[in-house]
């Protein structure tokens, strides 16, 4: 099924399928309806739309540089968006309380990565499905998720200690190559400090 969003109406007879003058983005008031009826996600209304994360989703974020080296990477993940220079990636809900002991486990815990994970409590920008490209800062779908009356990708889950993952994503191996990317750009970035930075400013060796 076409990703697709009823555009803001010009008049009020104008139909929900009925085009504006010209619009380039949904109303807010459409725009979260078709969250709420197409994919059953809880929205919090206004400008701009937000959707209520640790209900149907938690979401790991993530550096935009190290999030589209990520998806790059042979690795299952669910939707995917932009928003203010961070990628974000569902994951199921309560994912985002197993962040901290997941990286721990991986061997992550003691680096300061740039990785972070909103869950219960949380709100995310409603990316719009009529969006461009992300340049003007607005949230936009990189891998946008499907209507749930479509069969598509589970969002990735914790499949240790028993549990059952069925056929969705696995949540270790997704935050573990998440935070190889984040690891990766901050050592570039470290390098790049260092090579732009003069000889008055690099510390003296002496033998």
């Amino acid at each position: 099924m076409a990703f697709t969003v009823p555009p803001p109406r010009s008049s009020p007879d104008a139909g929900p399928g009925r085009a504006g003058p010209g619009p380039v983005a949904p109303d807010p008031a459409a725009l979260a309806r078709w969250y709420e009826r197409e994919l059953g996600w809880a929205t919090e209304g206004g400008a701009p739309v937000r959707l209520l994360t640790g209900i149907g989703f938690d979401v790991l974020e993530l550096p935009a540089e190290a999030g589209h080296a990520l998806l790059r990477r042979p690795v299952r993940t669910g939707p995917v968006l932009l928003s203010g220079g961070r990628v974000g990636l569902l994951i199921a809900a309560g994912g985002a309380d197993e962040l901290p002991a997941l990286l721990d486990w991986l061997e992550w815990g003691p680096i300061a990565l740039d990785l972070t994970a909103v869950g219960a409590g949380g709100r995310i920008v409603a990316p719009s499905p009529r969006g461009g490209a992300g340049s003007s800062g607005a949230a936009v779908w990189l891998r946008p998720p499907e209507p749930r009356r479509t069969p598509g990708a589970a969002l990735p889950i914790f499949t240790g200690f028993g549990s059952s993952g069925e056929d969705a994503p696995d949540l270790v191996r997704l935050v573990d190559a998440a935070a190889a990317e984040c690891h990766r750009v901050r050592l570039s970035r470290a390098g790049a400090g260092l090579r732009n930075s003069s000889p008055a400013d690099q510390p003296l060796a002496f033998s």
